[in-house]
């Protein structure tokens, strides 16, 4: 079984005074503050959700 891809997510960017759904986003994402990293698959669903956000976000290919 192949091993699934992963990309590094990281909130730069606070969620202070932002749209819900940006929120829903990045809590979607797993991202709880400011400078949080997460490794999450690489899928087409995650990929929205880091379209919908990436002016908060930064995204690093693992």
């Amino acid at each position: 079984m192949a091993k699934k891809k992963q990309i590094k997510v990281t909130l730069v960017r606070s969620t202070a005074h932002k749209v819900a759904s940006h929120k829903a986003c990045v809590a979607g994402l797993g991202l709880r503050r400011m400078h949080h990293s997460v490794m999450v698959e690489d899928t087409p669903a995650v990929r929205g959700m880091i379209r919908k956000v990436q002016y908060m976000v930064k995204v690093e290919e693992a």
